[in-house]
């Protein structure tokens, strides 16, 4: 067996400083959450997400073997943890190939719209956990701004008009906090009947009493769907699926509560809120608002991004922006002391511009974060949805996939290749071979431990996944530490 080609070299974990911190103090960290609730531990979806973070973009947890047919060079790729929220490039792969769907084989060339829906403190604790809840404020919110542009095409005389969106659930804010909200992307107008075709039809542009009269139908509409659920008609109801959440995972309730209000939820600043650099004032109590924004009730309606017709570029970079994946790893770095440096993507009305972290202040804001398992955060309404008896009329046919050699090229779950993704991610061809220009197929992929180490320790390169250090003893603190399922909502 040759060695592997050197020109297109794999990330290396490991040099990265979020690796470094859940490699250090994942097991630090799983102990003082489980000491904080008398021995109940984090959920087992959330100490997966970390441990599959871990091996991730290792070689020695498993590789895909490539060969040049040409010259015979050998390229290992090491398997991905395929993980949702720590792991920034699964997260920019899963980004990278959901924008595409979206661009490619969703949305027609027609104007789109951005709404976003921020909602109030305790709503968002509460939709994080209920995904139930969150899918019936999602579509009560879509009914109201599908009817919305029904009504405008009706003013305008088109009768049977429908729109379409597709809704992001973002389940965190850019402190890598937990802030539910829904980015919403909806064709800037309507299809109508036109014989046997459809046609699409613009609408007059947005000002900020529409956007006013939108949230005006969301709130009530939230409020009865709360009601249903016997959560009662205020945001500020304490029961529900707060004691619900409390009583099946009470670490993960309180890691949550405490991510919502920007506090800490462990150790001995339980209660305290976050260290930041930068900061000069306090916050506003109301931010001023520009077009196409209103509020009301806490909650927080934006519509004023349009990408126009024809602008596919514009398209993309929404897409993406809105699929990102929650850690900035390129934004993080540590400091002398050992702590955790954020950079803000933008400065805070207050000055702010970074936020320290204590290691384990940041796994449990990564934890608060890590959505349940099999819970969909993509959904699709109106036209676009799958049962609208018009999508086949409207959405993009599905483009004939580019043939590349080697079944590691194949279309994947989306008809997106692997390396079609590399390509529109960073720009260069992994299935080019850099000894001779000859062309890279897939010869197996390795998962067996025995077959793993067999091959690596050949080759000279590590078989063995680094462990994780040990737990360490936890500062003594006092027993009087808030509660941190205790914190006011209402603050």
């Amino acid at each position: 067996m040759a060695s592997p080609s050197s020109s297109y070299t794999p990330r290396v974990p490991a040099q990265s400083v979020l690796y470094g911190v859940v490699r250090d103090y994942l097991e630090t960290f799983l102990a003082r959450a489980a000491e904080s609730r008398d021995g109940a531990r984090l959920p087992g979806f959330v100490e997966r997400e970390f441990r599959d973070f871990l091996r991730c973009g290792q070689l020695a947890a498993g590789f895909a073997r490539l060969r040049c047919g040409s010259c015979g060079t050998d390229r290992l790729l090491p398997l991905s943890c395929k993980r949702r929220t720590v792991c920034a490039s699964c997260g920019g792969r899963r980004m990278t190939e959901r924008a595409a769907h979206l661009v490619d084989h969703v949305f027609p060339d027609v104007p789109v719209r951005q709404w976003v829906l921020s909602l109030p403190y305790r709503l968002r604790y509460q939709l994080a956990w209920n995904h139930d809840l969150c899918r019936a404020v999602t579509a009560v919110t879509m009914r109201a701004i599908l009817k919305f542009l029904r009504d405008k095409a009706r003013i305008a005389g088109a009768d049977d008009a429908r729109g379409g969106a597709v809704v992001i659930v973002q389940r965190f804010g850019g402190s890598v906090n937990l802030n539910l909200h829904f980015h919403i992307l909806a064709l800037d107008g309507v299809f109508v009947p036109d014989g046997e075709a459809l046609r699409f039809r613009r609408l007059s542009a947005l000002d900020a009493l529409d956007v006013a009269d939108v949230l005006a139908s969301i709130v009530p509409r939230v409020r009865r769907v709360l009601a249903r659920c016997g959560m009662g008609d205020e945001m500020g109801d304490a029961g529900g699926t707060l004691g619900l959440w409390a009583d099946a995972e009470p670490v993960l309730a309180g890691v949550a509560a405490a991510s919502v209000q920007g506090r800490v939820a462990l150790g001995p600043r339980a209660g305290q809120r976050l260290r930041r650099r930068g900061f000069r004032r306090e916050e506003t109590a109301d931010w001023p608002i520009g077009p196409c924004h209103a509020r009301q009730d806490g909650f927080d309606l934006q519509a004023a991004v349009r990408i126009p017709a024809g602008h596919r570029d514009r398209l993309q970079r929404i897409c993406t922006y809105v699929l990102r994946p929650p850690v900035p790893a390129d934004r993080l770095q540590l400091t002398s002391d050992g702590q955790v440096l954020l950079e803000l993507k933008r400065r805070w009305s207050d000055g702010t511009t970074h936020l320290v972290f204590d290691p384990l202040e940041l796994l449990e804001r990564l934890a608060s974060i890590i959505p349940r398992p099999r819970i969909n955060l993509v959904l699709y309404y109106g036209v676009l949805g799958a049962r609208s008896a018009w999508r086949a009329k409207i959405v993009p046919a599905s483009a004939a996939a580019k043939a590349s050699p080697g079944p590691v090229a194949s279309p994947g779950p989306r008809g997106l290749r692997w390396a079609d993704l590399m390509r529109r991610s960073f720009g260069f061809d992994v299935l080019a071979c850099a000894a001779c220009g000859g062309r890279l197929r897939l010869l197996a992929i390795i998962e067996h431990p025995a077959v793993i180490r067999r091959i690596l320790t050949h080759l000279g390169l590590p078989a063995e996944i680094p462990a994780p250090r040990g737990a360490r003893d936890p500062p003594r603190h006092s027993d009087a530490a808030p509660d941190p399922t205790s914190f006011d909502f209402g603050a």
